[in-house]
């Protein structure tokens, strides 16, 4: 089972946040960009630029921060915060 609790942060506070699941399959590090894109959409901002850190991040510590410049566009908040969800 895969649940991932996404947030966009501003000033510390959380303007938009969501929870994805795929309850039929396990976390798959091969299908990292497939999460955070279908979340992205989800909440309607862009999909960063996912690089080799943010992987290592969510597997080893359960959490991926991105900061604006880890976007294609212009964003107007401060952190897009992913993290494992599942005792949520």
């Amino acid at each position: 089972m895969v649940r991932i609790w996404a947030k966009v942060m501003k000033e510390e506070k959380i303007i938009k946040d969501t929870i994805f699941e795929d309850l039929e399959n396990n976390f798959d590090s091969d299908n990292f960009f497939n999460y955070v894109a279908s979340i992205c959409e989800t909440i309607d901002i862009a999909t960063p630029v996912i690089l080799n850190k943010h992987l290592l991040h969510y597997v080893e510590f359960n959490t991926a921060i991105f900061l604006p410049s880890d976007f294609p566009e212009e964003v107007d908040f401060d952190r897009f915060v992913i993290e494992e969800a599942s005792n949520y």
